[in-house]
């Protein structure tokens, strides 16, 4: 079986300039845990997750570091602190989403979809046409449901 068999064709999107209550009321409303973010010219640039509206409303912790001679030593990443700060404080959906988008096409196998998933550690992919177009979406319930219907 194909993705394009098992994807929601009617993909809810937002753009990068909507803003971050937007995105968290249309999930509400259509119970959903990701959006991808396009651009000006409709091709997806990222996807804003439940995961990252929770994250903003998390504590951030900051990185340990040693003083040592008046001099400190970050012992993790001080500008991963930053861009962690970033998004918590975003107010549109280009400045929270995760901009890393993995994929996959219509013709794709759901055991390559699935494959994606695993390997890249997210919970829905984008489908997108020869063009780069959005088409679908398919997601770990859509899977299942192909998996596992009796």
């Amino acid at each position: 079986m194909l993705v394009k068999d098992v994807m929601t064709e009617q993909v809810i999107t937002v753009t990068t300039d909507d803003p971050v209550e937007k995105c968290a009321n249309l999930m509400l409303k259509h119970n959903i845990s990701g959006l991808p973010v396009l651009d000006q010219g409709g091709r997806v640039v990222g996807m804003v997750t439940e995961g990252d509206l929770i994250r903003r409303a998390s504590r951030i912790k900051a990185p340990g570091y040693l003083e040592i001679l008046g001099g400190l030593i970050y012992l993790g990443s001080p500008t991963k602190f930053v861009n962690e700060i970033k998004r918590a404080m975003s107010l549109t959906a280009g400045e929270m989403m995760t901009k890393k988008v993995v994929s996959v096409g219509p013709e794709a196998s759901i055991e390559e979809a699935a494959t994606l998933m695993v390997d890249h550690e997210v919970n829905r992919l984008p489908v997108l046409n020869a063009a780069g177009e959005v088409v679908g979406i398919v997601s770990r319930r859509d899977i299942m449901k192909h998996l596992y219907a009796k």
